[in-house]
């Protein structure tokens, strides 16, 4: 695979400094650009990238920076990038000349966010205590901080996922304790007068709003490329007497310089897990009749996690649980639940690593079928971090119902408050044994050394500047400026501390680049789309975002039936439903839905049939829950018509072809659910759990399902009983 991407790369660079050709492909883009903008600016800019590309050529001479840029642009992602490049370099062409020395140096004033803490004044004058859990998976650090929580009188939670948050919002409620609930595409209000919990996604923090205890789940992900930001907003900024943070060792180092900038007090609590892991000896094989009941079946693609149910329900002529990321989940939780019910033929799961936070699952061993994953560009091993994450699912102290039945006793999860105290392992049930093995000999000896490996500390906490920063840089261009080289050029001109780092924009300069186009739209609302749970990679989501931003520039049709690129019509198939494409059409359509809510609690005059929204959103979800359940009662008929032992053995699968650049890797370690908030810009995934690479090419998937309509045409949806 690497081999074949490094080939590419070749053969792109080649291209791109064919000296031979009388127009190379950097001239032939230039025109191209030149002929779009029409300014004459644009001569000025050609010629130096000319002059320094004829420079470049010259054995005695390097490469010049703007050359290298493009080069480097056009060997990695082709010619989409290299145009992307090319713009770039263009308006800082003109920024150069138009900018004086004085709006320059107000420029690197306001992008030096060197010191984040001082954001947060009424903050600072608080005197907080830091509480941080840390130990491995199913260790109890979560409920330790929950059960301080219950104890409040006043109080927060923020998690990763809306599961989560839900989960959390379900049980203060049901221990008497009215509690909110607040994502980016859902509120639930509490009608009791004294509310004083709330449970809520990270990114929906109200770091203004006082409480005695907050506590902010799964804090290693402050140094996450996209969505750091989030944690770092939040333990920054929470103004909580006390400040739970829960997760990995491996943010030990990072929170304890972050608590002394701060000046706040930090306790330590360190954590063993409840239950023992065990990584095995020796993997399947490749052969899938050696899987058995509770088993997951770990995959990084969707079309290798369909592949994989395939196979295992031809060989065990049972139905296969699925979980991935851009399943919705409220379905991720049904399908979580048929696996987890030991009453039903659901033995198995296959699932991505959306599995690792989130989900209450009944795993007894954890099997991994591949290693790498796709990241939009290229294959990268999956980190130790990860695996031990997803290993660390197998073998729950207790599974639901047995947390059903009995709480943890004191004995079993004692308390610690002392700084650096441990929390001491308790025996626990040999069923509840927990395995790790994989699915090919070759992938073995890795997963065991990453088993034995202590993960990398984090050093640094993801950041992005408020938005009233963001509105005074952009006040520096021309209103022609696009709005991606503003943010392109706030990210380059930052001055940041070694403590942070800059989240990754490019889900964010995507998305600006599409709604480039739309009129009249201010640079509040770019910012607000910037910020929004839309998915750019995924091209059929790509014409209903750039519809839900010409309603905003029309101020006016954001009513979800007066939007023609929502594809409501797919809700009234009423036939055999053979193609294989029908599922993935339902989730665009859930992701599009969840987006239009988002967008409904910033554009409320705008997008204003939200309540029409939750129905048929709740609609989509339901005809989801039935193609899956259809998949598996095909599975039921094969099973009993068809004779035992006609099934050959299957061979031990081969990762996915590289010749496939877009069969659809999932990257649902950061599309597990983000909700937006706009206090901060740049969040860009969406909750709601899009899978940041999903593109699809699942030519090898069978859905056989027949569906009946769940719900008249578009028309008929506005007579309906929705107000």
């Amino acid at each position: 695979m690497a081999i074949l991407y490094g080939y590419h790369g070749q053969r792109n660079d080649r291209i791109f400094l064919d000296v031979g050709n009388d127009n190379p492909v950097i001239i032939q883009e230039l025109d191209k650009i030149q002929k779009q903008v029409q300014e004459s600016e644009f001569q000025g800019f050609k010629q130096n990238v000319v002059s320094a590309l004829n420079q470049s050529l010259k054995p005695s001479r390097g490469a010049a920076p703007i050359v290298d840029s493009l080069r480097h642009s056009f060997i990695e992602q082709g010619h989409s990038a290299l145009r992307s490049q090319i713009k770039y370099a263009y308006h800082g062409f003109l920024a150069s000349q138009r900018l004086s020395k004085s709006n320059l140096q107000d420029q690197a004033r306001i992008t030096d966010i060197r010191y984040p803490v001082e954001w947060y004044p009424a903050t600072r004058q608080m005197q907080r205590t830091i509480h941080l859990h840390v130990g491995p998976t199913n260790s109890g650090k979560t409920y330790h901080a929950l059960k301080r929580l219950e104890q409040a009188q006043s109080g927060l939670y923020a998690g990763p996922l809306r599961l989560l948050a839900h989960e959390v919002y379900t049980r203060l409620n049901a221990r008497g304790r009215p509690c909110n609930l607040i994502t980016g595409d859902e509120r639930q209000l509490a009608e009791a007068d004294d509310v004083s919990m709330c449970s809520c996604t990270v990114e929906m923090v109200p770091v203004n709003q006082t409480v005695d205890v907050a506590v902010i789940d799964e804090i290693q992900m402050i140094g996450h490329e996209q969505r750091g930001w989030a944690w770092t907003q939040a333990v920054l900024g929470l103004k909580a007497k006390e400040l739970h943070l829960c997760g990995e060792e491996r943010t030990v180092p990072l929170i304890r310089e972050l608590a002394a900038a701060m000046g706040d007090d930090l306790q330590i609590h360190h954590y063993q897990r409840l239950s023992p892991l065990k990584t095995m000896s020796a993997s399947l094989r490749g052969d899938l009749g050696n899987l058995r009941k509770g088993d997951c079946v770990v995959a990084f693609s969707k079309l290798h996690i369909y592949k994989m149910k395939k196979s295992i329900e031809r060989k065990a002529r049972k139905p296969v649980a699925v979980v991935y990321g851009s399943l919705p989940p409220e379905v991720r939780a049904q399908q979580a639940g048929l696996f987890n019910d030991p009453n039903n033929d659901y033995d198995i799961l296959v699932a991505s690593d959306a599995i690792g936070m989130g989900l209450n699952l009944s795993i007894k061993r954890i099997v991994f079928a591949t290693l790498v994953k796709y990241n939009g560009r290229n294959y990268i091993p999956i980190e130790v971090s990860q695996i031990k994450q997803i290993a660390g699912r197998a073998g729950r102290y207790r599974t639901a119902a047995q947390a059903a039945d009995q709480e943890p006793s004191v004995d079993e999860l004692s308390s610690t408050e002392a700084k650096g105290a441990q929390v001491s392992p308790v025996v626990s049930p040999a069923q509840n044994l927990g395995l790790v093995t994989t699915l090919s000999r070759s992938d073995l000896p890795k997963v065991q050394t990453a088993m034995e490996s202590q993960a990398d500390p984090i050093m640094s906490a993801g950041l992005v500047p408020p938005v009233d920063v963001l509105v005074r840089f952009a006040a520096y261009f021309p209103p022609s400026t696009p709005f991606s080289y503003i943010l392109l050029r706030l990210q380059n001109t930052s001055n940041l501390h070694p403590r942070f780092h800059f989240c990754s924009l490019q889900e964010h300069l995507e998305i600006a680049d599409i709604i480039e186009p739309v009129r009249n739209l201010t640079i509040s609302d770019r910012i607000i789309f910037c910020a929004s749970p839309a998915s750019a990679k995924e091209e059929p989501l790509q014409p209903i975002l750039r519809a839900f931003a010409e309603c905003v520039g029309n101020n006016r049709n954001g009513g979800i039936l007066d939007i023609k690129a929502l594809n409501l019509e797919l809700l009234d198939v009423r036939f055999a439903i053979g193609n294989r494409d029908y599922l993935v059409e339902l989730e665009y359509l859930h992701k599009a839905l969840i987006l239009y809510l988002w967008l409904s609690y910033h554009f409320a005059g705008v997008f204003n049939t939200q309540a029409m929204a939750f129905y048929v959103k709740k609609l989509v979800e339901e005809r989801i829950q039935q193609a899956l359940s259809k998949m598996a009662d095909k599975t039921r008929s094969r099973k009993s018509s068809s004779p035992k032992g006609i099934v050959q053995q299957s061979h031990e699968p081969e990762h996915p072809s590289p010749n496939n650049g877009n069969e659809g890797f999932l990257d649902d370690e950061q599309s597990m659910g983000s909700d937006q908030s706009t206090r901060l810009p740049f969040s860009g995934n969406i909750e709601g759990e899009g899978d940041k690479h999903d593109i699809i090419n699942e030519s090898e998937v069978e859905f056989d399902v027949s569906i009946p309509s769940l719900t008249p045409n578009r028309d008929s949806l506005s007579k309906g009983n929705v107000v």
